[in-house]
């Protein structure tokens, strides 16, 4: 035999492949429509949140990020009784709904904010942000990475990016435009709205999944209520991603810390600093999705997901160097002198959403259901808060021994090497499935 199939054999297989393809284009479509209205929607929170950090200044970080931490910790247990209980197509439901009332909710806070004032407004919304990321991104991915097996995730998991990263490009664009004439407070209720599309979207998605025989996609997945915290001991990839979450975040939050004093600095009025955010958010989501179009989908299937860890980790040696040996003077960019600082946020953010987030997602589908849910949004909560209040308060120490720009440029520069090397173990962690 020559291992040929019979003619009517060979027609069911291209017939079973044609069929898979459709699915998965349709899928992909969903998916990708709904990460668009996702983002969209938290992109005009976004600078509604930071301007309120640039109203207060890095000082008042600490205090912000403590409370977020706390808060996460008191959630964590809750959101892990919710997957072990809950079907998946109810908590997409209750998650989003809760979100989209709130959102609706905040609308005369944010119309009150002169009386109530930044400091304290500032760290209600940047909890309440915070528990967002937990129960409506970071359960988006979680949700992708159960419909989408491993080598589906390295095709469509840039291409659904890439719209998420769309809709983060118009959410601050549409901010642009309305800020200006609708004031802070109606951008809430146009969020709420994108929000609700994607739950649609989602719900859709989710009924499709379950009538193709995903029958645990209908209940929980089982297990206890700190199941996200007692893998990260057990699963060496989780205290990888975990690592790598407090390394990257000390390399983002410093950057982040040393924009809100210069925006204290430099905008005295909550519209000029929201689109001052707002114009950043856009600069790093246009630079995200054109890596989307051109080098992340092409790096990780040409070289798998790993390397789409390593190269961002480079990039960031080499910006934060520059921070060190520049400071803060300005750039010239098309004419215009721009802060160093603003450079480095924008491109350390533009590679995190545009290359790396695609890349760790796609490792979480070579992981068991119950770590893509528990573990995976013990992470990119619990332990990213942490690194919050750890940076933040680490920064304010620094600026009181004496630490300049110049040497927190070096010190992050020596943590992003380490982030090269720890995501390069991470890609071949052994306990990840074959790919």
């Amino acid at each position: 035999m020559l291992g040929f199939a019979a003619p009517h054999e060979a027609g069911l297989r291209v017939s079973l492949r044609h069929n898979a393809r459709a699915d998965e284009r349709t899928g992909l479509t969903l998916s990708t429509l709904a990460f668009f209205f996702v983002m969209a929607g938290y992109y005009m929170i976004r600078p509604v949140r930071d301007q309120l950090g640039g109203a207060v200044g890095s000082q008042s970080l600490p205090l912000f990020y403590a409370v977020v931490f706390g808060v996460m910790l008191l959630l964590t247990p809750l959101f892990g009784w919710l997957v072990a209980h809950v079907s998946r197509r109810r908590l997409l439901a209750w998650s989003y709904s809760f979100f989209i009332v709130c959102l609706v909710a905040f609308v005369p806070a944010f119309l009150a904010q002169e009386r109530i004032g930044a400091r304290l407004l500032g760290v209600v919304f940047y909890v309440w942000v915070s528990v967002f990321n937990l129960f409506v991104v970071s359960l988006f991915w979680s949700f992708m990475a159960d419909i989408f097996v491993s080598q589906q995730a390295r095709r469509v998991f840039p291409l659904i990016a890439l719209g998420g990263m769309a809709g983060a490009i118009a959410g601050p664009l549409l901010t642009r435009l309305l800020v200006h004439v609708l004031g802070v407070a109606p951008l809430l209720a146009v969020s709420a709205a994108t929000l609700a599309l994607a739950l649609a979207l989602l719900l859709r998605l989710s009924a499709r999944d379950e009538q193709a025989g995903n029958g645990g996609a209908a209940q929980g997945t089982g297990g206890s209520l700190w199941a996200g915290l007692r893998e990260l001991w057990s699963r060496p990839f989780l205290r990888y991603m975990a690592i790598l979450m407090l390394l990257g975040d000390g390399i983002g939050t410093l950057a982040y810390a040393l924009m809100a004093d210069y925006a204290k600095a430099h905008f005295v009025d909550r519209v000029a600093r929201t689109a001052f955010y707002n114009d950043l958010d856009l600069a790093t989501n246009a630079l995200g999705a054109l890596l989307q179009l051109t080098l992340t989908r092409w790096l990780l299937v040409r070289f798998g997901a790993g390397w789409g860890l390593v190269l961002p980790a480079l990039v960031n040696i080499a910006l934060l160097l520059m921070v060190a040996i520049f400071g803060t003077g300005d750039l010239r960019l098309l004419g215009m002198a721009v802060p160093l600082l603003a450079v480095m946020l924008v491109i350390t953010r533009g590679f995190a959403y545009g290359m790396t987030k695609p890349a760790v997602d796609a490792l979480y589908t070579r992981v068991p259901r119950e770590t893509r849910y528990k573990g995976k949004n013990f992470v990119e909560t619990a332990v990213w808060r942490f690194g919050d209040v750890l940076v933040t308060s680490g920064v304010s120490v620094l600026a009181w021994l004496g630490v300049g720009v110049g040497g927190m440029g070096f010190i992050g520069a020596g943590v992003a090497t380490v982030s090269a090397w720890v995501a390069r173990r991470a890609g071949r962690s052994p306990d990840l499935a074959r790919d």
